[in-house]
């Protein structure tokens, strides 16, 4: 069996109104880069999307596959380019351990609600993203973060991102408003910009180590890592049998 390159694993989720940057988000982390041209991730075809990896762990069946499948990376995947369901992957060190950090990009769009729902468990940590331009994607985090109280981790890590800052020209949200929201939901926030890359590694730093600090000290086997549900540590409270 292959040795293990890194200590802990992290599932995380993007979530938010479908055009709010999610994806361009989700790239300039994992790979710094930005692409004008990305379309909604729900509208990919059938075709095996280029963006989705395999981690490369030896288990029964890949921690990567669409959660509580049998499939392999390959058919995952392509489900994936239909369900409106996108990963990454990237490997951080924190506190001297190595984090493997799994992001999920979910669907914006309320005809994959009850897609996107099941992907809410086994989620350690939620960024919340709305387009500082667009006032209904503002408006619309509070029915996320009903969504999140009702489906996910009674311990999942929440933040809030407000994107495309760079667009202040076109601003229709006030970043107090974003403060304001985060500040009675006790949770996390920034302004981040894709394009011009403001905040991005910070907010997922962040949101890594407040997970990490609530993690168990006892490091991933067999027995803490939960592969069906596409990664995490036990000891996190479920709402869900």
């Amino acid at each position: 069996m292959a040795k293990k390159t890194y200590d802990l694993l992290f599932k995380l989720l993007l979530i938010g109104d479908s055009g709010v940057g999610k994806t361009c988000v989700l790239f300039r982390f994992s790979d710094d880069a930005f692409n004008t041209t990305f379309i909604s991730t729900i509208d990919k075809s059938l075709t095996l999307s280029p963006r989705l990896e395999c981690s490369g762990v030896t288990s029964a069946r890949c921690n990567l596959c669409l959660p509580g499948s049998n499939e392999s990376p390959a058919s995952a995947a392509q489900a994936a380019g239909t369900t409106g369901i996108d990963f990454k992957i990237k490997t951080v060190e924190l506190q001297g351990k190595k984090i493997k950090l799994q992001i999920w990009d979910t669907a914006g769009q309320e005809r994959f609600h009850t897609i996107t729902t099941s992907y809410y468990r086994g989620a350690m940590g939620i960024m919340l993203v709305y387009d500082i331009t667009n006032g209904k994607s503002f408006e619309n985090i509070s029915k996320w973060l009903r969504n999140i109280d009702e489906h996910a981790n009674e311990d999942v890590e929440r933040m809030l991102l407000g994107n495309k800052c760079d667009m202040d020209d076109k601003r229709v949200v006030p970043k107090g408003k974003g403060e304001q929201i985060a500040r009675e939901h006790g949770i996390r926030f920034f302004e981040t910009s894709a394009k011009a890359n403001i905040n991005i590694e910070k907010a997922f730093l962040t949101l890594a180590e407040d997970i990490l600090r609530k993690t168990p000290v006892k490091e991933p086997n067999s027995e803490n890592v939960d592969i069906s549900s596409g990664g995490g540590v036990t000891g996190w409270k479920s709402k869900c049998c």
